[in-house]
């Protein structure tokens, strides 16, 4: 039943022809058939189970009644374990829910488990992950991106239609690209960070991942909102994200950065971004190659914010608050530097050292609040491009999904690997990755659409027209 459309499984959920207990025992079944990818660190089977059968008498009250959902391990789920892929979290169990988790079960959505990732969302391809990396489902040998890896490989496995996902600086559309589906980073604010672990808050995002565009805002449709757990969520009007899906494009007008069709991306994928502009020009949409500033910036910016809002959102972990305490510490600064030396891993732990360096003393001023500074020079950058251009596309990254294995002790690959998708966290920006074809190799390729701030409509717009005029990569 899970390769129909959500309105075809909707119907049969509404005449009784299935119940909910059916497309959760078949996500099951799915990924047990799967389980040597990797993507889930804990299954909940018997909450599920329970939920299904539940829901059985009551009324299919909305498009999302009933359907299976994987929730990435760093949202907080109440009884269920979260762990941030971290050993120090291992035996999480949170006593309440994220917001995004209340709103999907007031949807009565169905949690099928927490999916694996980078190590407190800490990379880009999901292997600092404390339980190993998930794999991807076009080729078992390479990355399936990071650091929302495992919502990306169940997704692209067809386990299921839904997952949520976080990104910081890419960690949903870099995996959606190298995966093949459609992953959508929402504006800054736009969807409650309340139960969200935090990595570096004024970067920090979730939204969804799905197999195509009208299901992925379906899901953001049940996300959105204002939230008084959240001081940094937008009072703006909930709407429908699926109005403009299937209208007319043309004469939208579309600009392309030459950074980002700079030889810093591959040929292939060059090409295939190439191919898509001329499919937009034959639809009478304008396109024009331009220069911005700043973008060449946005890592060594990403590197300064990022970090060091991790080294101080992350030293809540002692073995106190948060954390698996060391076993028979000899003093309260042993119980502190044991039980972070035995639970974090190494890119987390350079991370925080790192951090911690940018904001003591005057090197804050000197790093990180000269780094805000040239941030906001970036979001004005930004904001006069949308006052002539609807949108914004290139590829989403710069090259396709490389092997598990390679280059594993380059703690700089995982910056470059993000390298045309930082620039949106740093402005706060919406923006979505959808397939756009194969490369050589038979790996996915995928195309970045941009918007202005709180416009995911008109993103959603153009990337439902791409992807009814480029197909499905699967067939």
């Amino acid at each position: 039943m899970l390769d129909k459309s959500i309105k075809e499984i909707n119907e049969l959920l509404k005449s009784k022809k299935i119940k909910p207990i059916d497309l959760v025992l078949e996500a099951f079944d799915n990924i047990e058939k799967n389980k040597d990818l990797n993507a889930y660190i804990t299954l909940n089977k018997e909450e599920a189970i329970k939920k299904a059968k539940e829901l059985e008498d009551k009324e299919v009250d909305n498009i999302l009644f009933g359907l299976p959902i994987a929730i990435k391990d760093n949202i907080v789920t109440k009884d269920l374990r979260t762990t941030c892929a971290s050993h120090i979290l291992d035996n999480f169990i949170p006593i309440y829910d994220a917001t995004v988790v209340e709103k999907i079960k007031s949807k009565n959505m169905i949690i099928i488990g927490k999916t694996n990732m980078d190590e407190f969302a800490m990379g880009s391809s999901s292997r600092t992950s404390y339980f190993d990396a998930p794999k991807n489902p076009w080729n078992k040998n390479k990355i399936s991106g990071g650091s929302s890896g495992g919502s990306a490989t169940t997704i692209a496995a067809k386990d299921l239609l839904f997952a949520l996902g976080t990104d910081t600086g890419g960690s949903i559309r870099q995996p959606a690209a190298y995966t093949g589906i459609v992953g959508m980073k929402p504006t800054y604010g736009r969807v409650s960070r309340y139960g969200l672990v935090a990595f570096a808050s004024s970067l920090d995002q979730i939204g969804p991942m799905t197999r195509n565009v009208y299901e992925n805002a379906v899901l953001l449709n049940a996300i959105v909102g204002k939230d008084p757990k959240d001081l940094t969520s937008s009072n703006k009007e909930v709407e429908d994200f699926t109005r403009l899906i299937g209208k007319d494009v043309s004469n939208m007008k579309v600009a392309v950065p030459n950074y980002f069709m700079s030889d810093i991306v591959s040929d292939e994928i060059k090409e295939k971004v190439k191919d898509t502009i001329k499919l937009l020009e034959d639809n009478n949409v304008e396109v024009d190659y331009i220069d911005m500033k700043y973008l060449d910036k946005a890592v060594t910016l990403y590197q300064v914010i990022a970090m060091g809002e991790a080294s101080s959102n992350l030293a809540r972990y002692d073995g106190i608050r948060y954390g698996n305490p060391t076993d028979n510490p000899k003093d309260i600064e042993d119980l502190y530097l044991s039980t972070r030396a035995e639970g974090f891993g190494d890119e987390v732990k350079r991370r925080i050292m790192v951090g911690s360096y940018l904001l003591s003393g005057d090197n804050a001023k000197t790093y990180y609040n000269k780094a805000l500074s040239i941030r906001d020079d970036m979001k004005k950058e930004f904001s006069k491009v949308f006052e002539k251009y609807d949108l914004i596309i290139g590829p989403t990254t710069t090259t396709t999904a490389y092997n598990l294995d390679e280059d594993m002790d380059d703690p700089l690959k995982s910056f470059m690997d993000d390298v045309l998708v930082i620039p949106i966290n740093m402005a706060g920006l919406p923006a979505i990755s959808i397939p756009v074809g194969l490369s050589s190799d038979k790996m996915p390729v995928g195309l970045h659409i941009i918007g202005n701030s709180f416009d995911e409509a008109t993103i959603y717009k153009l990337a439902s027209f791409i992807e009814k005029k480029v197909g499905d990569i699967n067939e």
